[in-house]
Formats: structure tokens, C-alpha cells, sequence
């Protein structure tokens, strides 16, 4: 494809707010390589669109619903909303892109087809895997919707080889391309509070379900705090698993020595993240976690589990620390072993460094540009 005149759609199923960087990371990027870019979506901010003027944004509404039948018909609601906007929109699109969400819009990745343009699929995650972790109705329906998606689809982004094997994309890998999106503001996300000079605090911030295994660091709290007698945990988030794990600290001793802010907005990450000595991840599946990275810009290092694109990020001891597996005993047993790490603050330092020279806006759009030139 070639970029300086290329026409490009973004269709993105509406998505939750945790979601919204990357999603506006994308934008940015496609809106610096292609001639127009078309944006259908229920909740991408309006403030891109005022920065770059070759971005036209299509609104939809939608709701969830509260019970089965409700979300079934919203849902429907919604899949009948973008395909209006696409057949719109098809003379002035060259190639759709499906990014965050667009592996649940089935309906309109056919449509695509039927009007012959291309699809790529840029997946930010694995639903199939996600859904060995979350309760729904739906899930069976999606995981069926995503696996058609696959199949159809052009080109397939993902964020790292790896992924490839992990998220059981095998009989794809002849269409799959590596890129990822992420870039960081490196005047927002840096260091206020220097390493030495931060309390004894530890923390995990991020969406409170199971496929993020927030729930064995808090089982893990218990032996992490009788341990070091000083030290307070920060457990910042909102999701299906607030309630549970606000309980399960109740029942416990160690419920004082944990705060619970719910919901960070990303503006006030860089403080939380600069107060913090470890971020903790201890999820089953990821894709390249944002929080991963704006923590290390924020000179905090990073206890995560092997999976999805971090082991490109973290070497074990020298950018951050990884652990075998996200059992209680694990998640104890590293977080020690970090914290008494002699040249913990030289980690956290190379941390940032890296990050700083890999994840520019730069770096990402040279990427982008050679993913669209094998398009």
C-alpha cells in the first residue's frame, strides 16, 4: 500500500476505558501515514481528531444491558449501526483495520470482504484465552466470531512473535506481521520522585479480573507482609473482581496496610506509578501491557509473568524481574527476591532507559511504515 495516499478505516466495537491509549496510539500513527483515515467508534476521544485534521470520526451509541437478552439486542444494535457507516463509507476506504474489539464485529469484517477491501486485524490481546479466565454468556459466541475473523482476515498484527505460538495462531502465521502501537509521553511519564526516596510501597494497578491474576497477589499479601513489617500495598483498579478481592482483605490482618483507590485515571498514573517501589503483574495472558511500560518510564521496576510480548521487554534482573508462574508462592517468593535485589535502583534505572530510546512515537510510526509497506 502506499501510505501518502492510502485510505484507511478504523472499526473499533465500543471499548472500556482502559483500553483508550492504545486505541488513540493507533489513531495517531495511521493518522501520520495515511492520506485519510475514517474512525468509526462509540468512545475515541475528539481530542485527536482536533491535533490531526486528516481524521474523520463516524460516533456510535451503544449500552451492554443487564441481562442476556438486553445485550444480545444491543449488541446487534450496534454490529447493524457500524455497517451502515461502513457501506458510508466504502468509496473512501482502501483497507479496514479491526483493532481493539474488532474481533467481536463479525458482521462487519464480511461486509469488508463482500466490498473487497482489506482486513487486517491488529489484536491487542487473546479473547480466546481472556475467556478461559472470565464468566459470560457471550464468550462461546465471540470465540467462534474471533476464529471466522482470523480466517478471513488479510494481515493479522501482533505485538510479538511469541505470540504467535501463545495465542494458538499457527495456521496463521503466513499473513502475521509484528508491529505494535505503543509510545509514550515521556513528559508525563517520567521520574518526580526519586527511587531512594519513595516509601515502602508496592502495588499492582490494572483491570480486576482473572486473566490478570490479580487475585493470587492478593492470596500472596499475607506472607509478602508478615515478612517486611514496613510495607504497604497499593491495589489500584475497577472490574469484576473488586468485590471478591475487597472481601477476601477483610478477612485477613493485613486489610489496613492495603489501600484501595478503585479506578486510576491515566492523568494521575505518574503519581501513583512514582510512589511506587514494585508494580507486580501477574497476569495469565497479555498482549504488551501499557501500565508495564509507563512504569518503567517512571523509574519503578516491574514484576511480571512470562507471557504475551514482555519477555521482549523484561530481562530478568537487568530491565525488570520475571516470575515462573503467578501461584501465591511465587508471586511471595519474587517480590522478596526483588526487593532485596542489591542493585535494585540500577534495574529500575536501565528500565527506563530502555523504554525511552524503544517506545517514541518515532519508533513506533518507522514500524507502522514498514507494516503498511508489506500490506
Amino acid at each position: 500500500m502506499n501510505m501518502s495516499t492510502g485510505k484507511i478505516g478504523v472499526v473499533t466495537f465500543p471499548i472500556g476505558k482502559s483500553n483508550i491509549i492504545p486505541l488513540h496510539n493507533l489513531i495517531n500513527i495511521t493518522g501520520r501515514l495515511a492520506k485519510q483515515v475514517y474512525i468509526i467508534t462509540g468512545n475515541a476521544g475528539d481530542d485527536v481528531a482536533q491535533k490531526l485534521k486528516n481524521l474523520h470520526f463516524e460516533l456510535i451509541s451503544h449500552t451492554s444491558g443487564s441481562n442476556i437478552i438486553t445485550r444480545v439486542y444491543n449488541y446487534a444494535k450496534t454490529q447493524l449501526s457500524v455497517t451502515v457507516h461502513m457501506v458510508k463509507l466504502s468509496k473512501n476506504v482502501d483497507t479496514w483495520i479491526f483493532p481493539i474489539g474488532g474481533e467481536a464485529l463479525l458482521p462487519c469484517i464480511i461486509l469488508a470482504k463482500i466490498l473487497r477491501k482489506s482486513v487486517i486485524m491488529s489484536l491487542t490481546s487473546s479473547t480466546e484465552c481472556m475467556t478461559n479466565y472470565q464468566q459470560g454468556h457471550l464468550t462461546s459466541i465471540v470465540v467462534f466470531f474471533t476464529k471466522i475473523d482470523h480466517f478471513l482476515a488479510n494481515k493479522i498484527i501482533l505485538y510479538s512473535p511469541s505470540l504467535i505460538t501463545e495465542w494458538n495462531l499457527e495456521s496463521y502465521r503466513h499473513k502475521i506481521l509484528i508491529a505494535h502501537r505503543h509510545f509514550l509521553d515521556f513528559n508525563t511519564f517520567t521520574v518526580t520522585t526519586p527511587y531512594h526516596n519513595r516509601p515502602p510501597l508496592i502495588g499492582y494497578i490494572g483491570r480486576l479480573s482473572g486473566e490478570k491474576g490479580v487475585q493470587h497477589f492478593t492470596q500472596a499479601l499475607p506472607a509478602i507482609l508478615s515478612n517486611n513489617q514496613d510495607l504497604r500495598v497499593l491495589i489500584g483498579g475497577d472490574g469484576q473482581l473488586k468485590g471478591a478481592i475487597e472481601a477476601s482483605l477483610q478477612d485477613g490482618s493485613i486489610a489496613d496496610r492495603v489501600d484501595l483507590p478503585g479506578w486510576i485515571s491515566h492523568d494521575d498514573l505518574p503519581k501513583y506509578l512514582n510512589q511506587l517501589r514494585l508494580l507486580v503483574l501477574p497476569s495469565y495472558t497479555e498482549g504488551l501491557p501499557n501500565i508495564m511500560l509507563e512504569a518503567m518510564a517512571c523509574g519503578t521496576p516491574v514484576l511480571a509473568t512470562s507471557v504475551g510480548a514482555i519477555p521482549d521487554v523484561i530481562r530478568d534482573g537487568e530491565t525488570g524481574f520475571i516470575m515462573d508462574n503467578n501461584s501465591p508462592e511465587c508471586i511471595a517468593r519474587n517480590v522478596m527476591r526483588a526487593l532485596s535485589d542489591p542493585d535494585l535502583e540500577g534495574v529500575a534505572e536501565r528500565g527506563r532507559r530502555y523504554v525511552e530510546e524503544e517506545y517514541t512515537f518515532e519508533r513506533a510510526v518507522e514500524r507502522w511504515k514498514r507494516i503498511f509497506g508489506e500490506i
